[in-house]
């Protein structure tokens, strides 16, 4: 297997399988393909934990099928491509040597790897996307290569040493960094702030990977300039969706 990544600002991952390797990806990452390359789609590729990882991995978020690429017969060439501006990173998985990547950061792997919810907190309902804040874990044995946006950020973390991180800036980290989500001291930070009401404590040691632009912060700033084709409401419909766009700007700390 020859991998390669090609481009800058959309970068691509070529990956080069002599007859009968494969990758898988979770559905729907296919940029495309040679002819002899072969889909097969699986809903436990890659769960960990069988039939109730796959459950847990929708639920936080995931998709329930996985599809395998293999070169049937002669070499063949899968190129998987980033969804928003950033980078291809490839992590070697195995033993003691485990990561913790964003909910939508998985793009591929080889045989032998899995991924699962290895996070998950509750921070109540339209927070986060509502389904709580997730990371997913990459564990097994093999490469996987994860997607981060906007620009990369590496930081090695001392035995002890604590960073503090707006909770959609975490890209990656290793599982031996411990992590926790905690909310802004002071009631003042929290409501005039404008960073959030959470923050992501995460203490080495171990290696993070921290991303400039977060896929929902990304979101927000467009939605700003799509048409919206709701009619305007008059009376306490009105003030509750002000409220409720106050509180959202307060709770804007999403993934």
């Amino acid at each position: 297997m020859q991998t390669r990544i090609q481009g800058t600002t959309m970068p691509v991952l070529d990956v080069l399988l002599e007859p009968n390797e494969s990758v898988f990806s979770e559905s729907g990452e296919l940029s495309w393909m040679t002819s002899s390359i072969q889909m097969t789609t699986h809903t436990q590729m890659g769960g960990g934990g069988g039939l109730f990882g796959v459950l847990k991995r929708v639920v936080g978020g995931g998709s329930l099928f996985m599809t395998e690429y293999r070169a049937m017969g002669y070499a063949g060439e899968v190129s998987f491509a980033t969804k928003v501006p950033g980078h291809i990173v490839p992590i070697q998985v195995g033993p003691g040597q485990e990561f913790m990547i964003h909910r939508h950061g998985f793009l591929c792997a080889t045989d032998g790897v899995t991924i699962g919810v290895g996070f998950q907190q509750s921070l109540g309902a339209g927070v986060f996307g509502g389904s709580g804040f997730i990371l997913q874990k990459v564990a097994g044995q093999g490469t996987a290569w994860i997607e981060l946006s906007g620009e990369l950020i590496q930081k090695n973390l001392a035995p002890g040493e604590v960073l503090r991180v707006h909770p959609g800036h975490v890209g990656a980290f290793q599982a031996s960094v411990g992590f926790q989500i905690t909310m802004v001291p002071g009631l003042k930070n929290m409501i005039f702030g404008g960073d959030g009401i959470f923050l992501a404590v995460m203490q080495g040691p171990g290696t993070v990977w921290l991303q400039t632009l977060p896929i929902s912060r990304l979101a927000h700033q467009i939605s700003e300039y799509l048409p919206h084709t709701e009619a305007r409401q008059v009376g306490p419909a009105t003030g509750g969706a002000l409220l409720g766009g106050i509180v959202g700007s307060i709770l804007g700390g999403d993934q």
